[in-house]
């Protein structure tokens, strides 16, 4: 038995379609471009999966770990989706792109600009066949600058941006964040932006070139550290999340589990010692205010530790809650897919279609009440590469067949 046969089938009211009408042409591969299209997709948005005859997507081929022959990698960021192969490398391949890219609103690409332009894909290129288009240009250093070809991956771009610096514990080695987090990022970033100029292009008629980079928006997503630094002079340093802002605001042991507590205020403060039965130290006015706490927090954090061991974490957890102390579980992978309020509210379930079950996590936005945005499971390569061509672009049989003769498609 898998984790994915506990998860829950997607109930099937109408999906959300904030973005019904929109269509987006998705030429990325690998996981922040098609990050985006997926958010894209997930608000209602029409997107065609353009990729390589034969091999598809980068991301197609990163496994293991494998689902049913398929990357769980690409499951996990391309749902809602149709995809089409195509060469466009050469002219007959980039016509039929350029047809797509004419009934279009939104093209987005991850490849280096100066690919872009030997490929026929840049802004200038596209701009000129669909004057309104929002193009969006999402790769590791942006389209400006001395590093603008050089090729970049999330590690590359964690690096860059100093997260891996100030990851882990001071006596251990950096570490990349334990998710994808540039890509992410910058995914998310790509979309936000979309939507803006989807927005503006709605009052304007106008269309827009967005530049997203990697690099940038994982440095802006450092900027409760940069900031302070560039005020202060003081560098922070790797301590393994124990040097917030905030005096208490980190992880600590129970006698069995960990558990993560953050006292952000006064009266959260006092609350944490009255739960724990310790009053008075919450009126000790020694460490009345958070700059006080800050002063004293080896001696504070010892103090807490000790207290903590004293019992099991989900007896802690569950004396927190009833405080209204911000506490919560150190989770795993295995402890967060069988969350119940996760499953309750629809962020965990597995997609079935035709019999092929696609484990997935939603998109985790409630719309008007409801958080529905699956519509189909991640596509097969080249699944709608047919019903593309000759519903949408109107090309005949004989077209169409052509191009597969050319192995175009």
């Amino acid at each position: 038995m898998l984790p994915l046969d506990a998860l829950p089938v997607p109930a099937s009211p109408p999906s959300a379609s904030l973005l019904a009408g929109v269509t987006v042409i998705d030429l990325t591969t690998s996981i922040a471009g098609p990050y985006a299209t997926m958010l894209l997709a997930d608000m209602g948005a029409r997107v065609i999966k353009v990729e390589r005859p034969g091999s598809g997507d980068d991301c197609r081929a990163w496994g293991p770990p494998w689902h049913e022959g398929e990357s769980l990698w690409f499951l996990s960021v391309n749902r809602n989706k149709e995809s089409v192969t195509l060469d466009y490398s050469g002219d007959a391949g980039r016509k039929v792109l350029h047809d797509l890219v004419k009934k279009a609103d939104v093209v987005i690409v991850n490849l280096v600009g100066r690919v872009q332009k030997k490929l026929g894909i840049d802004y200038a290129a596209l701009q000129a066949i669909k004057p309104d288009l929002v193009f969006v240009s999402l790769t590791g250093f942006g389209l400006t600058g001395a590093r603008r070809d050089f090729p970049c991956y999330d590690l590359i771009a964690e690096g860059y941006s100093s997260v891996m610096d100030l990851t882990g514990e001071a006596d251990s080695p950096p570490q990349k964040v334990g998710t994808p987090a540039a890509d992410l990022i910058s995914g998310m970033d790509a979309a936000m932006a979309t939507l803006a100029a989807l927005f503006e292009r709605a009052k304007s008629g106008k269309g827009h070139h967005i530049d997203i980079a990697m690099v940038d928006s994982m440095t802006r997503f450092m900027s409760p550290r940069i900031v302070p630094y560039l005020g202060s002079g003081e560098a922070p340093q790797r301590t393994g999340a124990k040097d917030s802002v905030i005096a208490v605001y980190q992880a600590f042991d129970t006698q069995d589990r960990p558990l993560t507590l953050g006292l952000g205020n006064d009266a959260i403060w006092k609350r944490f010692w009255q739960a724990v039965g310790q009053a008075a130290k919450g009126e000790d006015a020694r460490h009345a205010s958070n700059a006080d706490r800050r002063g004293a927090r080896a001696e504070i954090v010892a103090d807490i530790q000790s207290i903590l061991k004293t019992k099991p974490r989900d007896e802690w957890l569950q004396l927190f809650m009833q405080a209204k102390v911000p506490a919560g579980p150190v989770n795993s992978v295995e402890d967060l897919a069988r969350d119940p309020e996760l499953i309750a509210r629809g962020l965990l379930y597995t997609a079935n279609s035709g019999g092929r079950r696609v484990p997935q996590v939603g998109l985790g936005i409630g719309i008007d009440g409801v958080n529905a945005t699956y519509r189909s499971p991640p596509p097969k390569l080249g699944e709608h590469t047919a019903a593309v061509l000759r519903d949408w672009l109107g090309y005949d049989m004989q077209a169409v067949a052509s191009l597969r003769l050319q192995k175009l498609i």
